[in-house]
């Protein structure tokens, strides 16, 4: 039985980028549909629940994709409804890539700093730049739900504390703080992880600013695109030792990033009930990352 990725985007053209890593990740055979909204995603979804046989629905998938992350939720959700029963498929949610590229910059982080707290101790402080973007907000939400008390950084106060909100539903026990980039100042000297995840080409973070940061072990930029979004860091930083921190680039996360990317799509096959959103992504990561450098192994779901 092939393999058939059915591509969803709320984009009017499909990324071909997803499509192309889908290939790479074993799909058979791909079916590409732009411009999905949830007025029309639901004779798309019945296509993949009922055409083929029950035994047989794990070798559809669904990948999820779109840069506008409020209509890709949407989408979402108007797929989740529409399952019913063991007759569903499994789903991979990417909106531009925000996931994906979210979970690698928090498996970057954890590979040196605990964010687990003991009693008497301080949360991690995280500074997460850019964090009402779509990057910015998985980036935040995984953090967390981590335990983390996260600074979301917007140049709109009033937009950052709405996506704090957001998240703060999802997530009632968070530590979340809304701060506008004017105020900077006041919180990076306590911040031990620091992650820009503004637009590419905006500079985020002057080396003077970044030099305030005394407490920080971990400066992760996600811009690809010059100039960097932290001064002094560079696209190919994978794991660079400075003084006390580690600084990664965009390139230094993307290596797990695809692989991230490859491995849910695999993961998507296995079986028919997996719904993989950020925190199921994470998880797939930590479960199946054998070393910094390693392949990711796929062989158990994760269910919805």
């Amino acid at each position: 039985m092939k393999k058939i990725l059915l591509q969803l985007d709320v984009d009017p053209q499909p990324c071909s980028f997803d499509a192309i890593t889908a290939i790479d990740a074993g799909a058979d055979t791909i079916l590409r549909h732009g411009n999905v909204s949830v007025d029309n995603v639901v004779p798309l979804v019945h296509g993949a629940m009922f055409t083929r046989g029950a035994n047989h629905l794990s070798s559809t998938g669904i990948f999820l994709g779109g840069k506008d992350i409020s209509k890709v939720e949407d989408v979402a959700s108007r797929i989740s409804e529409t399952f019913f029963d063991s007759i569903r498929v499994s789903v991979f949610l990417d909106p531009a890539g925000a996931n994906t590229t979210a979970v690698a910059a928090v498996i970057a982080a954890k590979r040196h700093i605990s964010f687990a707290t003991s009693e008497g101790m301080k949360n991690c402080q995280a500074l997460v730049l850019g964090g009402t973007g779509p990057v910015g907000q998985r980036v935040s939400r995984l953090l967390a739900s981590e335990g983390v008390h996260v600074h979301l950084v917007s140049r709109s106060l009033k937009r950052a504390s709405t996506c704090c909100q957001i998240i703060q539903k999802k997530i009632p026990n968070a530590h979340l703080e809304a701060i506008s980039e004017k105020t900077i100042g006041a919180v990076i000297g306590s911040a031990d992880l620091i992650i820009s995840a503004g637009k590419s080409g905006i500079k985020m973070l002057t080396a003077t600013q970044l030099s305030q940061a005394i407490s920080n072990r971990v400066c992760i930029d996600l811009n690809a695109v010059p100039p960097a979004g932290i001064d002094g860091v560079h696209t190919t930083d994978d794991a660079r030792r400075d003084g006390t921190k580690y600084i990664y680039g965009a390139f230094g996360v993307g290596v797990t990033k695809m692989k991230i990317h490859r491995a849910a799509i695999q993961q998507l096959f296995q079986t028919n009930d997996q719904w993989l959103d950020a925190e199921e992504l994470l998880m797939l990561s930590e479960r199946f990352m054998l070393s910094e450098r390693s392949s990711f192994p796929v062989n158990k779901p994760i269910n919805q």
